[in-house]
């Protein structure tokens, strides 16, 4: 048996394990929340090092990938000071493949639902991969990353635009503490709803989940949301919110979707991978990675609610 391990600075009350069969191998998946504590995630991850196939970084991301270009979080990296001998992945090898599947996914499973594209994508350049796909069908998207990572009202409204930032803010962005970019620990449980005109003006909203059941409005009639790890208890908040398809970029395994970087490390596991995961210098890793995702197959998964 194969284990993949994401530990996560994320809450504790989001744990799962589960086995799924990938690949023709049996692959136990284990999320593990340390509630915001960095330090207790570091040592969790030295302690099971060389002990399991691969581990997923949850609740914080290595770096961000626009294109080719690969931008390092100075902040996270002590997460892995103890790590030498098991891969490590964030989600990165899935937000750049598996990803770019969600507009496809809408045209060919939805029946013409939506009729007026126009996406709000939360922070882009956290899924480069979700948010090309809808700049590529020819949607009018808002990226939101000025207002969902900074906490500033300012929408941002086209490529040019959200490339420009990437390159004003991506070498400032990857010396910040995590935790100023990305709610973790107890605030990944503290709703805030704001930018209330730009969700009601879109019609597909796409993002991470801890981002949209932290500012989303109460209702959100008709809307279909694109995103992932989502629990019982997040499916239901859509429900309630009128939400009429649920699109998940993972799986929904035994309840509930993993993040990207669980079922990264999933496929890693079972590719017998033993070296690191560079995603600067990936080499064919990326074409590796959606090899195995057609053999799988794996695609966005839709949800009526």
């Amino acid at each position: 048996m194969k284990r993949a391990v994401s530990i996560s600075i994320g809450s504790s009350r989001r744990d799962k394990t589960v086995e799924i069969q990938l690949m023709g191998e049996t692959v136990r998946m284990e999320r593990i929340g340390t509630d915001g504590d960095m330090e207790k995630a570091a040592r969790l991850y030295g302690e099971l090092d060389g002990k399991v196939d691969c581990f997923g970084v949850g609740g914080a991301l290595l770096g961000f990938m626009i294109e080719d270009q690969w931008t390092t979080l100075n902040s996270v990296q002590s997460l892995l000071k103890y790590v030498h001998k098991t891969p490590v992945v964030d989600g990165t090898g899935l937000k750049m493949t598996l990803e770019k599947q969600v507009t496809s996914v809408i045209n060919n499973e939805l029946n013409g639902y939506v009729k007026v594209k126009r996406a709000l994508v939360a922070v882009a350049l956290d899924r480069w991969g979700t948010a090309r796909a809808f700049m590529d069908d020819g949607y009018d998207v808002i990226f939101g990353d000025v207002m969902f990572s900074l906490g500033l009202g300012i929408p941002v409204r086209s490529e040019k635009a959200i490339r420009n930032l990437a390159n004003t803010l991506l070498p400032l962005m990857k010396h910040l503490p995590f935790k100023w970019l990305y709610p973790t620990g107890e605030k990944q449980e503290q709703r805030n709803p704001k930018y209330q005109k730009y969700f009601e003006w879109a019609t597909v909203v796409a993002g991470d989940c801890h981002y949209l059941w932290r500012h989303m409005p109460e209702k959100l009639p008709g809307r279909v949301i694109v995103t992932n790890t989502t629990t019982p208890s997040d499916q239901e908040f859509f429900r309630n919110a009128g939400i009429k398809y649920l699109i998940t970029t993972t799986p929904i395994i035994d309840g509930r979707s993993f993040g990207t970087n669980m079922i990264e490390a999933a496929i890693v596991s079972v590719l017998g991978r033993k070296e690191p995961v560079d995603y600067a210098h990936p080499g064919d890793y990326f074409n590796v990675i959606e090899e195995a995702i057609k053999q799988i197959p794996l695609r966005p998964q839709v949800k009526e609610l």
